[in-house]
């Protein structure tokens, strides 16, 4: 396949980015989207410029880091992540554009490669819960109704990988934060802090700089994950009686 990419590239946050158009020859169908990038790589390596940086980890669909708007849509045409995403899904003389995430909480580090930590810091405001030190407990000492325990290991599917803020038209950040929220709130062990948290959490959210949520719903059709879309409205139940509790 011979491809022509148009690339964001972009020094740091502190300077101007533009789309640089490059040609690669030789992609197999078979290559996953990393790899052709790998490929462009060598290429630019070998002729003396300077590699298109963009961020990976385990390239198996677990850990959310390939971050890459393809043509338009979060992670590329195919609903999965962009290390899962393969070159068959284009076309031999296709033009592929690819951008970063593009949100004010996420700013550029360099090219493709932008800063996600806010949302470390939306789990750390909140993301944990109660627990005694000492020997593990007795494995059926907390029984967990079956539906919590699905309910829970849905939300926590949640790679972070930041999809849903990048296809939301605001910028929300309301799906990342919801799953995180419901995922503990959901079981009898986060109940504790279950009032604390999304308070917490939420405002964390807004301290960052995310937009506000409009229930477009582009966020749901992002996740490579499938976060549900009814994760928020959940997030903003439990909200409304936390809040409710403080007053």
């Amino acid at each position: 396949m011979r491809l022509t990419l148009r690339v964001w590239r972009q020094q740091n946050a502190g300077t101007d980015g533009a789309m640089s158009t490059y040609e690669v020859d030789g992609i197999s169908p078979d290559m996953s989207f990393l790899e052709m990038l790998d490929t462009l790589n060598e290429e630019l390596i070998l002729s003396g410029d300077d590699p298109v940086a963009f961020d990976h980890d385990c390239r198996e669909g677990i850990c959310g880091a390939c971050s890459l708007v393809i043509n338009g849509a979060a992670h590329g045409p195919e609903h999965t992540t962009t290390c899962q995403l393969h070159m068959r899904s284009f076309r031999d003389g296709d033009t592929i554009d690819i951008e970063p995430w593009r949100a004010a909480a996420f700013p550029v580090v360099k090219d493709l490669v932008v800063d996600r930590s806010a949302f470390d810091r939306i789990i750390q405001a909140g993301g944990y819960i109660t627990a005694p030190t000492g020997s593990a407990p007795e494995a059926h000492a907390t029984p967990v109704p079956k539906p919590a325990a699905d309910a829970a290991f849905e939300h926590a599917e949640c790679i972070g990988c930041g999809a849903c803020v990048a296809a939301c038209p605001n910028g929300a950040a309301m799906l990342f934060t919801s799953a995180k929220v419901n995922h503990l709130n959901v079981l009898p062990q986060g109940a504790p802090e279950r009032g604390t948290r999304v308070l917490d959490m939420v405002a964390q959210m807004d301290e960052e700089g995310f937009g506000g949520c409009t229930l477009t719903g582009e966020c749901a059709t992002a996740c490579p994950k499938g976060i549900p879309l009814f994760s928020i409205t959940a997030m903003n139940r439990e909200f409304v009686r936390a809040a409710r509790k403080v007053r």
